[in-house]
């Protein structure tokens, strides 16, 4: 993790911006943020492939089954390669925690290798046959083990650096709770604390353990790194429930996670407290929890069908283009942003269907019937919803998803009031990637939002969504899509 100095420290900025000593030089949004599991989970399974890949080219295999070879010759790899992959485990060597040197990551990995290789050779002790073997085994294993490696923790260090493996935090409360919590941080670096808020501001010291103090709750929800933030933790004495009623009824309504934080005396268990808040989560009160193999699920599912998708429809895609740039003058491309993930700004690929001169960035006068901006290619593509094609563009970045709430356009408005002020549960739309297509849009919602109920509806059609998201589940509004758009297609969109 990149931190700055706490000599860089500065109060004097504006609040929003004033630096503490825990908080990253560059600032990576929510959405890319990678799970310390995750990383430990996909190195883990390499090193398996590799200690297999290892077994195989100690014992000369070409093919040939297994199962025809001497059990003396497999005896001793089959138990140096199982206490190769239980010690690397038992030895926490996937945590890569962040104050720990290449030196003695690698040292700790050694360690493993001659324990592997003492028991290998233990092994051909008795099984003579598989010694040559054994002894090929221990020289590959420290090669491939060690290369490894440092090839896994340099990838590491990039992550950190980038700000993809530590999480970014917010607390709730100038509490000794939070001074405490703040100080483990420092110690550890698991997590980026950027700053503390306080509903009790005019008391409130201006930081806590070097961390600013940036405002009251209010500054908090509109805090502009909002965005970047992956919990927000409310730390406050047991005794004070009525003040956390307060605090977790008015964070609610943010998309971010909201985590209750209690008293903790000892310091084993703020750490552990510490770890948790790094990998999972504690005491969640707000906001959707993260469960990362369906994160990883949904992922490869977007690549999969989203990449296909793209190069299957390109043709269309490149017929498209040219019809938009002949029917009048100016882009092929409309982009606009919108809210994504954690209301993370996007920039979202739409075809163009409007004249350039009366293009509405923010969404202020939703589409009508028989709209005098739109183009005559532009009612077409509108029409099938082939203006959203371009969109199977953010979905292979990562910055959507195929199946999700769609993004509306930042300051989009319904009948002169901003969208977002109509619903108190709005910003709970952006809890999850926006997406192509979604529940909400098979089921009749689709096209504008141009009344305070169809606002209210869509929004607790997305909200009905993430609360049951799975790979099943995304698999059939994907079917029904197109059965979906062919039943609304004199909808105006």
């Amino acid at each position: 993790m990149a931190l700055v100095d706490t000599a860089d420290t500065d109060f004097s900025a504006a609040p929003s911006r004033r630096r503490g000593p825990l908080r990253p030089v560059a600032l990576t949004s929510s959405r890319r943020r990678i799970e310390a599991a995750s990383v430990a989970r996909l190195f883990g399974g390499l090193d398996a492939a590799l200690v297999i890949l290892v077994s195989l080219a100690a014992l000369g295999w070409s093919g040939a089954p297994l199962m025809s070879r001497p059990l003396g010759q497999i005896l001793p790899l089959a138990t140096g390669s199982a206490t190769a992959l239980i010690l690397l485990r038992a030895a926490h060597l996937y945590a890569f925690p962040p104050r720990r040197s290449l030196n003695l990551h690698l040292a700790r990995i050694a360690g493993v290798i001659v324990a592997a290789s003492a028991v290998a050779l233990a092994t051909s002790l008795i099984a003579p046959q598989g010694r040559v073997n054994a002894s090929n085994w221990s020289a590959g294993l420290a090669s491939a083990l060690l290369a490894a490696h440092a090839l896994w923790w340099s990838r590491v260090e990039i992550w950190r650096k980038g700000g993809r493996l530590t999480p970014n935090v917010v607390v709730v409360g100038a509490t000794p709770n939070a001074q405490k919590l703040i100080e483990a941080a420092l110690a550890s670096q698991d997590v980026a604390i950027l700053g503390v808020f306080d509903d009790r501001a005019a008391r409130s010291p201006d930081t806590v353990a070097g961390v600013p103090v940036l405002g009251d709750t209010n500054a908090l929800l509109t805090y502009p790194l909002l965005p970047y933030v992956d919990r927000i933790v409310i730390t406050v004495p047991q005794s004070a429930q009525a003040r956390v009623r307060t605090l977790i009824d008015r964070l609610r309504v943010l998309p971010n996670a909201v985590t209750l934080f209690l008293d903790v005396e000892d310091s084993a268990a703020r750490n552990a407290t510490l770890s948790r808040l790094a990998n999972a989560s504690i005491a969640q009160v707000s906001g959707a929890e993260r469960d990362e193999r369906r994160a990883f699920a949904k992922r490869v599912q977007d690549i999969i069908i989203g990449g296909a998708a793209l190069i299957i429809g390109a043709p269309i895609m490149a017929v498209i283009a040219l019809l938009v740039k002949l029917d009048s003058p100016g882009p092929v491309f409309f982009r606009q942003r919108r809210h994504g993930f954690n209301n993370e700004a996007i920039l979202v690929w739409k075809f163009r269907s409007m004249r350039v001169e009366a293009a509405d960035a923010t969404a202020s006068r939703q589409v009508s019937k028989d709209d005098d901006r739109v183009t005559r290619v532009g009612k077409v593509i509108r029409k099938l919803s082939l203006d959203e094609l371009p969109q199977l563009i953010n979905v292979v970045r990562g910055e959507m998803s195929l199946v999700g709430p769609r993004p509306h356009a930042i300051g989009m408005k319904t009948a002169g009031e901003d969208s977002a002020r109509l619903v108190s549960e709005y910003a709970w739309r952006h809890r999850m990637k926006p997406g192509l297509t979604g529940w909400a849009q098979i089921n009749g919602s689709i096209g504008a939002v141009d009344t305070p109920e169809a606002v209210r509806r869509r929004v607790a059609l997305d909200i009905e969504y993430i609360e049951g998201q799975s790979f099943w589940f995304d698999l059939y509004i994907i079917a029904m899509t197109i059965p979906a758009l062919v039943a609304a297609r004199h909808t105006v969109r």
